[in-house]
C-alpha cells in the first residue's frame, strides 16, 4: 500500500502515517504527477486490487462523504478480472448443490460470460425445471484476501485518524468498519437471494428475475437468465420510443422509494436490461436501500420544499432528516440552501435537474456537519443515478414532474382518516407504557434524594486540547523558575567566594552558570521550534 501511494505521489500522506521504513520506499517511481489527484486516487485503487475497487465503488455512493469530482473517479472505476478455471468453478458448484453438475443441469457453460473481483457468471439449463440461469459463483480465497485487505486499511485509517485533525471529522475507523460489514455481507448471496425474493414481492412494471432459492447458497446464486440488450443500447437498435423507456425506468425508482421503501441501491445501465419477451428487467440486486414510513414522508417534505422553492421548508426538514455534530447556525443555512434553490430554478421547471440539486444540498450538509443516515444518502444517488441513466435516453425527462403523481398519492394516504387514527393509537398507547412507569422513577428519584444519593454528572467536550497547552505553559514556568534559581545560586557562591576557583572564580559558581545558561538555550529552541511565542 506504501510503495502504491509513493509510485503516485501521495509522500505526504504517506509521511503522516510515519510507517517505520517508509523514507527508504521514497525512491519507488513516481507516476502520473501530471494528472488530478482524485484521477491517481482512481488509479490507486485499481492497482490494490478487488478489495480497493469494491470500497470505491461503495464509496461512490456516499455525496455525504465525498467530494463530486471524486464522485466521478469512483464512478469510472473498472470491476473486471481475470477467469478462474472452470474446474475450480464446477467443484464450488457441486460442494454448495451436494452433488454433480450433471445431476442439476443439462447445460453448463464452462466459460462465463461475466467476471467481476467478487464472482463470475455462467449461463446454465436446469434439468428440473428447464429453465435458463445465470449461475453466479463467488471467487475461491476472495473473503480471506478481503478480511486481511480490510485489516490493512483499518490500521491506515487508525494511524490518519489519529496524526490528521481535519480527517477526524470522517471517523475513518468506524469508515472502515461500517465498509467491512457491508462488503462482507455482499459476498454472502443467501442476502442477495432474499433482497431479489423482496423486491419481486412489490408490483412493479419492471420486471425483476426469478431466483431459484433451492440452488441458491452464500457461495451459489442461482437466477433467471434474460436475453436482452443494456438500457442505454435500446435506442440504436430502434427497439421503442426512448421517451417510453426512460420515463419507465425512472418512474419504478420514483416508486420503489417513495412508496415501496425498498430499492435498488445503482440502476445505473449496465443493471437494467430490455427483453423482448420481458421488457425493462432490473438485475444484480447485491446492493439495496430502505427506508422507513417516516422516511419516506420525510422525503415528499423535502422534494415538496423544493418543487415549492420554500427554503424554510427545506431547512426544517433536513434537520429533521438528520444528526447534528455541532451546533448549526439556522439562519446561515437557510440563506445557502436558498441560494442553492436559486440557482437550480433560474430555468423553467421542466429543466430542473434534481439530482445536481440534491448533490449540491448534500454539500451543504456535509459543510454544517449534519449527518444523513446511509440509506437515505444512498437513496440520493440512487436517484441521481437513476434520473442520469433516464436522461441518457430522453434527455427532456424531468424528474419533479414524474414525482408529482407519487408524492400526491402518498401525501393523501398520509392524511386518511384511518392513517391518523392508527398514529393517534400509537402515540396513546406509548403514552401509557410510559405513565405506568411514571411514579415507580419519581419514587427511586425521591429515594436518593432523601439519602443524599443524588448527583449531577458533568461531562467536559474538546478540552484535551486545552489541558495540554496548560501542561505545557506549567512544564515551561516550572523550568524557567529551576534556572532562575541555578543562576541566583551561582551568583551567591561567586560573590562568597567559596572555593575551590577556576581562573579565580568559584568553580560550583562557574559550572552553575554553565548549566542555567544550556538549559536556557535549550528552552528557547524548544520554544523557537514550536512556534509557541
Amino acid at each position: 500500500v506504501i510503495v502504491t501511494l509513493l509510485k503516485y505521489g501521495f509522500e505526504d500522506l504517506v509521511q503522516r502515517l510515519e510507517f517505520p521504513g517508509a523514507e527508504l520506499l521514497k525512491r519507488s517511481a513516481k507516476e502520473g504527477k501530471d494528472v488530478g489527484t482524485y484521477v491517481r486516487v482512481r488509479h490507486i485503487l485499481e492497482d490494490l486490487g478487488p478489495t480497493f475497487i469494491k470500497i470505491g465503488q461503495i464509496m461512490s455512493l456516499r455525496p455525504d462523504l465525498v467530494p463530486p469530482d471524486l464522485l466521478k473517479e469512483l464512478s469510472k472505476l473498472q470491476d473486471q478480472a481475470a477467469t478462474v478455471e472452470f474446474k475450480i468453478i464446477s467443484s464450488i458448484v457441486e460442494k454448495s448443490l451436494g452433488g454433480s453438475i450433471d445431476d442439476f443441469f443439462s447445460d453448463f457453460e464452462k466459460t462465463p460470460f461475466a467476471a467481476a473481483s467478487l464472482s463470475q457468471v455462467h449461463r446454465a439449463l436446469l434439468k428440473k425445471e428447464g429453465i435458463k440461469v445465470a449461475v453466479k459463483v463467488r471467487r475461491p480465497g476472495i473473503r480471506k484476501m478481503m478480511e486481511v485487505d480490510l485489516d490493512i486499511l483499518n490500521v491506515l485509517a487508525e494511524r490518519l485518524h489519529e496524526r490528521s485533525n481535519e480527517l477526524k471529522i470522517y471517523d475513518l475507523p468506524n469508515l472502515v468498519k461500517v465498509t467491512r460489514r457491508n462488503l462482507l455481507k455482499e459476498l454472502d448471496f443467501t442476502r442477495e437471494a432474499r433482497n431479489i425474493k423482496i423486491a419481486r414481492s412489490y408490483h412493479s412494471e419492471v420486471y425483476i428475475p426469478e431466483v431459484l432459492m433451492d440452488y441458491c447458497s452464500d457461495r451459489v446464486l442461482v437466477t433467471e437468465f434474460i436475453e436482452g440488450i443494456r438500457l442505454n443500447e435500446i435506442e440504436e437498435n430502434h427497439l421503442g420510443d426512448p421517451y417510453t423507456f426512460a420515463r419507465l425506468g425512472l418512474n419504478t425508482a420514483i416508486k420503489q422509494i417513495l412508496e415501496d421503501g425498498y430499492f435498488h441501491a445503482d440502476p445505473h445501465p449496465g443493471n437494467i436490461i430490455y427483453s423482448i419477451e420481458k421488457g425493462l428487467c432490473l438485475i444484480d440486486w447485491g446492493m439495496v436501500g430502505r427506508l422507513t414510513e417516516r422516511d419516506r414522508y420525510d422525503l415528499i417534505d423535502l422534494i415538496k420544499a423544493i418543487v415549492e422553492k420554500d427554503s424554510s421548508l427545506l431547512m426544517e426538514t433536513l434537520l429533521r432528516m438528520t444528526v447534528k455534530e455541532r451546533e448549526v447556525d439556522d439562519r446561515a443555512l437557510e440563506r445557502e440552501l436558498a441560494e442553492n434553490l436559486d440557482m437550480f430554478f433560474s430555468g423553467p421547471i421542466k429543466e430542473l435537474n434534481i439530482g445536481h440539486l440534491l448533490l449540491a444540498i448534500v454539500d451543504v450538509l456535509r459543510e454544517y456537519r449534519l449527518k444523513l443516515p446511509p440509506d437515505l444518502v444512498i437513496m440520493i444517488k440512487a436517484l441521481v443515478t437513476a434520473e442520469g441513466t433516464a436522461r441518457k435516453i430522453y434527455p427532456e425527462l424531468n424528474i419533479a414532474s414524474e414525482a408529482e403523481s407519487y408524492i400526491k398519492k402518498i401525501a393523501s394516504k398520509r392524511f386518511r382518516a384511518e392513517i391518523v387514527w392508527q398514529g393517534i393509537k400509537r402515540a396513546f398507547s406509548k403514552f401509557l407504557s410510559i405513565q405506568k412507569d411514571i411514579p415507580v422513577r419519581f419514587l427511586r428519584i425521591a429515594d436518593k434524594i432523601e439519602r443524599d444519593e443524588l448527583g449531577i454528572r458533568f461531562r467536559h467536550e474538546n478540552l484535551e486540547s486545552l489541558n495540554h497547552t496548560l501542561e505545557n505553559i506549567s512544564n515551561r514556568i516550572a523550568f524557567s523558575v529551576i534556572i532562575a534559581a541555578i543562576v541566583i545560586g551561582s551568583s551567591m557562591i561567586i560573590t562568597t567566594g567559596i572555593g575551590p576557583f577556576i581562573f579565580g572564580f568559584p568553580a560550583l559558581g562557574i559550572i552553575g552558570y554553565l548549566i542555567s545558561s544550556l538549559l536556557g538555550l535549550w528552552l528557547i529552541v524548544i520554544i523557537i521550534r514550536t512556534k509557541k511565542y
